[in-house]
């Protein structure tokens, strides 16, 4: 028996919670295209779109075409993405992340800010089933940084001669030097606004958090 590739597996998956969306009186298109694919940004925000829908507008044939970043690979994380762009594609990117796309997207399981929802613990579980019974979902995760160095248990990281730091890693134009970007959290948390420089690079491990201990986000 063939393994069905990721785009299959994810047609699969929008099947499977076709009626998940009809038990909320909020169907999907009947058609809908969907790819593993980076989404298109500002450049400082795509590397931290994990999903992204396109409106039945911007397609020549009408229909909804949705991207999932090959940066995931957690099976039961890449379905909560699916779901959020999913919830996009029956809205047809009309309420942003407000209104029916809010109401819609809590009443499927996921919580969080809207702009960036994640499962519930109750709803990771139901796509962790959902996933054994699609089958392996066949792919390996991207680092678009190149792969991260493992520590050596005395904290030092390990040398890896054979990717050295100049080694690209795409086949597409070289980075101009570092790019520094500006992460601050919103005027009304308690630390007043708080406002620091990072690289993609540290982006990739983890947001920067303030000293009242709120995890910071792109600056507007």
């Amino acid at each position: 028996m063939r393994e069905i590739t990721r785009e299959e597996w994810l047609h699969l998956a929008i099947e499977a919670l076709r009626p998940e969306f009809e038990k909320i009186e909020f169907p999907l298109p009947e058609k809908i295209h969907v790819s593993v694919g980076f989404g298109y940004g500002a450049k400082r925000e795509s590397a931290t779109i994990l999903g992204q829908c396109w409106s039945s507008l911007a397609s020549e044939d009408g229909v909804n075409h949705l991207f999932i970043s090959p940066e995931l690979r957690d099976e039961a994380r890449v379905l909560d993405v699916l779901i959020h762009e999913l919830v996009h594609a029956a809205d047809d990117c009309k309420s942003g992340h407000k209104g029916d796309f809010a109401k819609a997207a809590k009443a499927l399981g996921l919580t969080g800010k809207m702009t960036a929802t994640v499962a519930t613990p109750e709803l990771t579980e139901t796509l962790r089933e959902l996933a054994k019974s699609l089958g392996s979902y066949a792919h390996a995760t991207l680092y678009p940084m190149g792969r991260p160095v493992r520590p050596k248990p005395e904290g030092k990281p390990e040398e890896s001669p054979e990717e050295p730091e100049d080694t690209p890693v795409h086949s597409g134009p070289k980075k101009q030097g570092t790019r520094m970007i500006k992460v601050a959290c919103k005027s009304d948390c308690g630390c007043g606004g708080y406002v620091v420089r990072t690289t993609a690079k540290w982006l990739e491990v983890g947001f920067p958090i303030c000293p009242v201990g709120t995890v910071m986000e792109l600056a507007r």
